[in-house]
């Protein structure tokens, strides 16, 4: 029987690999052609002197852009290192490995080229400028890892601004995959959505974006209690009061949550819940075994921090908790938003997409959460993992249809074209890196 010693040691490993891997490849993504280079003479035509007659092309129409270049399938991950995983403000350069892991998920889940960009600024208005200037070279922007509250006015901003997509994946990302991995542990468990009583504990950018998208499906704000650094949520909190400009959406959730009108920590925001959904400060001491025992029967806890969960699910099942889910690959039921930003980028750069919507969010959360189902569910399986090559594409169907159902899709194509596209795409950038591990060009690891 595995001792708690040794899935401690389990879960430490990963990062000893990191650290010895990262220095051997120098980089987990690079640039490579795509175009046939016959011989020395067709760089007359990808450079001078063809290459003026597809420029003067977008020059008289500038959307023919996405037809002579790679814009329809390139995005750009976008950081100022301020919010790295659960590390914190550690600066953009510290933060690169991790658009690097972007860019490469991206890639290999979505068949998506992504670039990463770190920024050496931490001003939202110098950021803003920033990503405005990138979006003649990009047919998307996936904001990552910025602090808040400024990351709630930079997306809001940009998205009003910009006619490509602009997503914070720390948001909508993360309430996508929470929102697919709680439609089914409900199905589990035999509760309703709109009688269940959640606690959140955390009120970042992605606790924020959960509450926004759990409302839209059936959760009432009133059965809802979110718990900040400072204590629950209420009318009463005078600190955020007085920074209401500031903190808009926290203010806002002090007046239509917390019905029962609570005080106190986590400990109290916990008594009787049903479900708990945890994005806070890495544990395992955060959550504590004896509150986990005061939710209510049949408890669904997600402790989603990272690298290390508020409590460990081992614990949690000591203590009670039903259904444990956490961010991590290496435990059952993986709630990470990798299961979605491939498949929600790929859908939307397929349509053409003028943004990411709540709806198209909750499209790949439901598409998602039928594919585990198809699977059968159970207690340790209530999401699908990222090696079902399936959820990909049928997730980017399921967004492409949806964004073509608002009105924002600027193509035009059925959910067979859009699942065979995102198909061939996807399948394309996994026999490309098996093909580079075979040949050589991508060394084994040491």
């Amino acid at each position: 029987m595995t001792t708690n010693d040794e899935r401690v040691a389990k879960a430490s490993k990963p990062g000893e690999d990191a650290m010895r891997l990262h220095p051997f490849y120098r980089g987990k993504t690079e640039v490579v052609p795509k175009c046939a280079i016959r011989d020395f003479d067709d760089f007359a035509i990808w450079y001078t002197p063809g290459v003026a007659e597809p420029c003067k092309a977008i020059k008289a129409n500038k959307e023919a852009v996405y037809d002579y270049t790679n814009k329809w399938n390139t995005i750009a991950v976008v950081s100022d290192g301020t919010r790295v995983l659960g590390l914190g403000d550690i600066g953009p350069e510290a933060g690169l490995p991790v658009m690097e892991g972007k860019a490469l998920l991206f890639k290999y889940l979505g068949g998506v080229d992504a670039v990463p960009i770190c920024l050496d600024t931490k001003d939202p208005a110098e950021i803003i400028s920033a990503v405005r200037w990138l979006q003649p070279s990009f047919g998307g922007i996936n904001l990552e890892d910025l602090s808040q509250p400024k990351c709630f006015h930079i997306l809001d901003t940009l998205r009003s601004q910009m006619d490509i997509p602009v997503w914070h994946d720390d948001q909508q990302g993360t309430a996508t995959v929470l929102l697919a991995g709680l439609t089914n542990a409900l199905k589990i468990v035999q509760k309703s959505i709109d009688e269940i009583k959640v606690t959140m504990v955390g009120a970042g950018a992605a606790n924020i974006a959960i509450i926004r998208l759990l409302f839209k499906a059936g959760v009432k704000p009133e059965n809802t209690i979110v718990v900040d650094s400072h204590g629950i949520l209420h009318p009463g909190r005078l600190d955020i009061a007085a920074k209401q400009e500031e903190f808009v959406d926290k203010w806002r959730l002090c007046q239509i949550t917390n019905g029962e009108r609570r005080t106190g920590g986590i400990p109290e925001a916990m008594r009787g819940a049903d479900v708990c959904i945890a994005l806070s400060k890495p544990g395992p001491d955060t959550i504590k075994k004896e509150w986990v025992a005061g939710m209510a029967k049949d408890a669904i806890l997600f402790v989603c921090a990272n690298p290390v969960p508020e409590i460990w699910p081992w614990d949690a099942k000591e203590a009670g908790a039903r259904i444990v889910a956490t961010g991590r690959s290496d435990f059952p039921n993986q709630l990470n938003n990798s299961l979605g930003f491939p498949g929600i980028f790929r859908g939307t750069l397929d349509v053409r997409a003028k943004t990411i919507t709540d709806e198209m969010c909750i499209a790949a959360a439901t598409e998602l959460a039928k594919c585990a189902e198809e699977r059968g569910l159970s207690e340790e399986f209530i999401a699908p993992t990222m090696d079902d090559y399936e959820v990909f594409p049928r997730e980017a169907a399921a967004v492409g249809m949806m964004a073509q159902q608002q009105g924002i899709a600027r193509v035009t194509a059925t959910r067979d074209e859009l699942l065979r596209q995102a198909s061939a795409m996807i399948k394309r950038a996994r026999d490309l890196t098996q093909m580079m591990m075979k040949e050589g060009f991508i060394p084994p690891a040491e």
